[in-house]
């Protein structure tokens, strides 16, 4: 019953292993059905920009100036997606933003959209006639040339929001916003604050719009939209709503950024050219791949049959991790590759452990499958610990560390798991397909 339970999960292995790899380098054989993606490549690696900013909180009160730099990072984080950088990294360090972008081709672009100071308004409802006009327009300029479009009156009608329109009251009469929780329900909720001017604002939109949306927007993104439940005066209002505590937190903190005056210098700039990028993917390919066939050739000498299952575990293991990181996907940085190199070395250690002991076990004079039975939990207890210290560590390096530093601790992380599975599934299975043939009596193939 073992050796059939075996056999399935050596056919498992391999249908996987050949999966992943054609996953991975789907060029090999060409199957139509397989998806097609690319691996993520980090700014290092596929150029872009680096760029460092410095925000003026010279009239941001101490205390708040830790919020209003969280908030300048979630505005900044909303327009480089807008502009088509694909998880950019920013990060704050005291007083600075680092921005990278990978894969940016025109950077003075990205600078000049970035270095916005965030725009906060409230809009209101726009009539039903006012809607339809508006929607009308939009479907009379369909499928029409540029020229055509100019011919028709008020054709700038088609490019407005058909539901909501800017109104007087915008960030800067926006004193603050915090959070607060309601006595009675303990709901988390929206307390704002409006300065003199716009309170007389904020009261006569209130007047006009009960039972209406106010909508609030940042850089023309609606963040929230509140319905007028009365005429609001004295400037101070509440924002009410199914908020979870950091929902909260996260409106508070976005209204906050989008009415303090905190602007952004842009104080240093370094682009990094593709082609840096692909020499320096092509050097640590190659060096992961010299390491890789070192290892191969070290094991299979040493530890002869046992080693050469131990090399096709852990072509089967390569070829599982990348399919993860492109799965994912997980962006692979210089830091990150030489993560993947790292865990490579890892998922190695557990095989020469097991071998180790499995040798022991056979010296000792026990049969093959006790050997190979005591050898694996004899190594456990030193494979399980040995792995679990490092993913302890690559914890502590992604949640303290910086962007490259995040990578390395991710694809080690990552690496290791795998490599557990590789381990104590696959070679162990490998190792149990030879139980009770002529192999196994030949004592020269297991040392």
């Amino acid at each position: 019953m073992r050796k059939r339970k075996t056999y399935i999960i050596v056919v498992i292995v391999f249908i996987l292993a050949f999966l992943a790899g054609n996953f991975v380098y789907p060029e090999f054989f060409k199957i139509a059905y397989l998806p097609k993606k690319d691996f993520k490549l980090g700014l290092d690696l596929q150029g872009g920009v680096h760029l460092l900013y410095e925000a003026d909180l010279s009239a941001i009160p101490e205390g708040e100036r830790t919020e209003t730099m969280a908030g300048l990072r979630d505005v900044i984080e909303r327009r480089v997606n807008l502009f088509g950088v694909r998880e950019p990294v920013v990060q704050i360090q005291e007083e600075r933003l680092i921005v990278e972008l990978a894969g940016v081709i025109d950077p003075a672009e990205a600078v000049e959209e970035i270095g916005k100071t965030p725009f906060l308004e409230f809009k209101e409802e726009r009539s039903e006639e006012e809607t339809q006009a508006i929607l009308s327009r939009y479907e009379e300029l369909k499928d029409k040339t540029s020229e055509e479009i100019f011919e028709i009156p008020d054709w700038q009608l088609a490019f407005e929001d058909p539901y909501f329109k800017s109104t007087a009251l915008t960030g800067k009469y926006l004193r603050k916003a915090e959070v607060a929780f309601d006595k009675v329900t303990y709901q988390s909720l929206v307390l704002l604050e409006f300065d003199s001017e716009g309170a007389k604002i904020f009261e006569a939109l209130t007047e006009k719009n009960i039972g209406k949306i106010l909508a609030i927007y940042i850089d023309n993104i609606p963040i929230s939209q509140p319905v007028v439940q009365d005429k609001i005066s004295g400037g101070k209002a509440q924002i009410t709503g199914n908020f979870t505590a950091e929902e909260a937190r996260a409106l508070a903190r976005n209204l906050n950024a989008g009415a303090l005056p905190a602007p952004i210098t842009l104080i240093s700039q370094q682009s990094v050219g593709p082609t840096l990028g692909k020499i320096s993917l092509d050097q640590s390919l190659k060096a992961g791949f010299i390491g890789f066939l070192a290892i191969i050739i070290f094991i299979i000498l040493f530890y002869r049959l046992p080693g050469f299952l131990a090399s096709l575990s852990l072509a089967i293991y390569v070829a599982l991790v990348l399919s993860v990181f492109k799965l994912i996907p997980v962006t692979l940085t210089l830091a990150g590759i030489g993560g993947f190199i790292l865990s490579i070395g890892m998922a190695i250690d557990a095989n020469i452990l097991i071998f180790s002991r499995i040798r022991e076990e056979l010296r000792s004079g026990k049969n093959f499958p006790q050997s190979l039975e005591e050898g694996f939990n004899r190594a456990w207890p030193a494979i399980r610990d040995g792995n679990l210290t490092t993913l302890i560590v690559a914890a502590i390096l992604f949640g303290f560390g910086t962007s490259f530093i995040k990578g390395f601790a991710t694809t080690l992380s990552l690496g290791i798991l795998i490599s557990m599975f590789s381990a104590i599934i696959i070679t162990k299975n490998f190792l149990r397909f030879f139980v009770a043939t002529r192999l196994e009596k030949i004592k020269l193939l297991w040392g």
